[in-house]
């Protein structure tokens, strides 16, 4: 169409034309003029427009599966580590409550044996170069710790401090080869010395030959002139296996410790002594005997009537055969 006088009129016209129905559309309102044009025009052009949205639509949601994909990743990232923080924290808490247990227990004992302790953690073990097994502990003479006091934990006796620094002390174990405390056997107060032996029972010594020991049967230290460096009462072991006696002045005994060396974590050192000697206080209670069960059988009435009963034919017969003969 060429630029001409004639068509920039019609161009006017045709401008002016679509205002003016612009203006009825809009005062109509909803009884517009030119609704029912709308319509006939929706009826007719209605199906292209669903073609092409639908020809669209996929795209789009592609690209929106996308930005959608992208966002989802990155939540489950966050999940992922938020999982990994709680599994962290649940590690952390088990942790905590069982050296919550562990110092329950070690208070417990503490309060059995009227022991005055300060609470210490291990933070280290012995040097690798050496044979000695010591630990070194987050406490030292700041918190009252002097050298040659006894280290017990909620099991029994641990050790004893040899020595002692600012903010931390060294304890050789009671499993050491140079380790040597005085007993007491439970109830018969039969005294010895046991000495470490690595990751063997200690062995004691009895000073009596003769005495009386078996299996299971329990020790405590006998405690040290001065409660150093052992107070009396701290269980020591168990009895595993007793050497046959030979005659000789000492009787050599295989005593399992309570206290497990290899996983020692809160400890307690003894910075006051008991008034008194708890002699076996301290000693956990033997678990009780299951009661013994005892099954009776008596033979019912009815069973002896039956048995006798089956004998009368048989006797019966025999009878008429001793008759006949």
């Amino acid at each position: 169409m060429r630029d001409t006088r004639e068509s920039r009129l019609l161009l006017v016209l045709l401008i002016a034309i679509a205002f003016a129905l612009i203006t009825v559309d809009i005062r109509g309102g909803e009884e517009s003029p030119v609704d029912g044009a709308r319509q006939a025009a929706a009826t007719v052009f209605g199906p292209v427009e669903n073609g092409v949205a639908a020809a669209v639509d996929p795209i789009g949601n592609a690209i929106g599966a996308v930005r959608d994909s992208g966002e989802r990743h990155t939540r489950i990232a966050a999940l992922e580590r938020e999982n990994a923080a709680l599994k962290v924290k649940l590690g952390s808490d088990d942790r905590n409550r069982s050296r919550l247990r562990e110092l329950d227990g070690m208070l417990k004992k503490a309060g059995a044996g009227q022991y005055g302790i300060k609470a210490a953690e291990v933070i280290a073990i012995g040097s690798a170069q050496g044979f000695s097994w010591t630990v070194t502990i987050d406490a030292g003479a700041n918190d009252g710790i002097k050298r040659d006091m006894t280290v017990l934990n909620g099991a029994g006796l641990v050790g004893r401090v040899t020595t002692v620094g600012p903010s931390t002390a060294t304890v050789l174990l009671a499993n050491d080869p140079d380790f040597t405390v005085g007993t007491r056997l439970e109830k018969s107060d039969e005294l010895g010395f046991a000495t470490g032996q690595g990751d063997r029972p200690l062995l004691v010594q009895l000073l009596n030959g003769k005495a009386k020991v078996k299996p299971g049967d329990r020790l405590v230290t006998f405690g040290s002139h001065g409660h150093k460096p052992f107070v009396p009462g701290v269980p020591v072991g168990e009895v595993v296996r007793v050497d046959p006696a030979g005659g000789g002045l000492t009787r050599n005994l295989y005593v399992r410790p309570y206290v497990g060396f290899s996983k020692l974590d809160i400890v307690g050192v003894v910075v006051q002594p008991p008034r008194e000697d708890p002699r076996d206080m301290v000693l956990p209670e033997r678990p009780k005997p299951a009661p013994t069960v005892t099954v009776t059988v008596t033979p019912s009435p009815t069973a002896s009537t039956e048995a006798e009963g089956q004998q009368e034919p048989g006797t019966g017969q025999d009878t008429g055969q001793n008759d006949g003969e």
